[in-house]
């Protein structure tokens, strides 16, 4: 499953910081699959990623997606930077709301882990920080609704460029 170069006709890429929920994970690349998004997984996961249930949620769709493995954060922000792609943060600590946002071809949608988000470092080397502006007192959404959300705008917005 591991690849050593991302998708080069892919949009975009989803990028998971540690994933830790392999249900979470599966959805999602399933739907970079179906999408034609890249996907990254910044190790350490909280799962070997043959967990059962990683891959029953991504079902045979996961032969259907570039993922590329970073064995931590370092290597995939050298990569990140020498293939200069910007870094989009999805996070409940940002002000300004996903849809106010433009993407271009070749962003990294970033999500962390579940049940920590991103350390500060991460923050502090993301070129933006969205939300998805939720109806108070609700904190958040599920990581791969949030994805699945903000790459639908993203690549509708892309689209309409190309």
């Amino acid at each position: 499953m591991a690849n050593l170069l991302p998708d080069r006709s892919a949009p975009l890429t989803v990028a998971l910081y540690q994933p830790d929920i392999p249900q979470n994970a599966g959805t999602i690349l399933r739907m970079c699959a179906c999408l034609g998004l890249g996907a990254a997984i910044i190790e350490p996961a909280g799962f070997p990623v043959s967990d059962r249930h990683f891959r029953r949620a991504g079902m045979d769709y996961l032969a259907h997606v570039e993922i590329v493995r970073h064995p931590h954060w370092t290597a995939f922000e050298d990569w990140r930077r020498a293939n200069q792609h910007r870094l989009v943060l999805l996070t409940t600590q940002a002000s300004r709301p996903y849809t106010d946002f433009s993407y271009l071809p070749g962003d990294i949608l970033l999500v962390g882990r579940e049940s920590a988000g991103v350390p500060r470092e991460v923050h502090a080397a993301a070129d933006a920080r969205l939300v998805i502006p939720l109806k108070p007192p609700m904190r958040s959404l599920n990581v791969a609704v949030t994805v699945a959300m903000v790459a639908g705008e993203a690549t509708r917005q892309i689209r309409l460029k190309i």
